[in-house]
């Protein structure tokens, strides 16, 4: 039986769509199959989506010690990329489509995991080797845009809406953090 995890929106399933940036999903949908056929589908909560750093890394530790073969995303960092090739997990970039379809569409062999960013030599990134904040030589960087057209609507109002949750618990935690001085 084959096990992929695929970063999905808050509810998780197989209708849900895939999300934008691997270490921060709120939710990892397990898809159990044998041969072609989808056989079980759970949702695991991702504890980690919510971390200060290293989201993507303890992510990466989490799908690899649930014994995933594959994992989908539309963005992968280069330190959790690092810890998902090591571990022998395939990364396979996904843009735009529920689970249920990419998970399909991987095992028609329509999606191929990407070969995980090497290890950067030399000083690395940041030290005036021209890779800056864009989608540097190792193909990371901010996510792509999504797809136009209402999918891509529903997927920004989706993201405008985790966003805001999310300032909204930050402005909590200062708010604490000023009353406790």
């Amino acid at each position: 039986m084959t096990r992929i995890l695929v970063a999905a929106t808050d509810a998780g399933g197989p209708g849900d769509r895939v999300y934008p940036n691997f270490g921060r999903a709120p939710t990892f949908t397990v898809v159990e199959v044998e041969g072609t056929e989808i056989q079980s589908v759970t949702v695991l909560d991702n504890p980690h989506a919510a971390a200060p750093s290293g989201a993507g890394i303890q992510a990466a530790q989490l799908v690899a010690e649930r014994g995933a073969e594959a994992v989908f995303a539309g963005n992968f960092g280069p330190n959790a990329s690092g810890v998902l090739a090591q571990a022998g997990v395939k990364i396979v970039p996904v843009a735009g489509l529920t689970v249920r379809e990419a998970v399909e569409r991987y095992l028609k062999g329509e999606l191929v995991p990407t070969a995980a960013p090497p290890t950067p030599g030399g000083f690395g990134p940041g030290m005036g080797r021209g890779r800056g904040m864009g989608r540097g030589a190792w193909g990371y960087g901010p996510p792509p845009p999504p797809p136009g057209g209402q999918t891509g609507i529903d997927e920004l109002r989706e993201r405008l809406d985790r966003l805001e949750r999310e300032l909204s618990e930050v402005r909590r935690k200062l708010g604490e953090l000023k009353g406790g001085e």
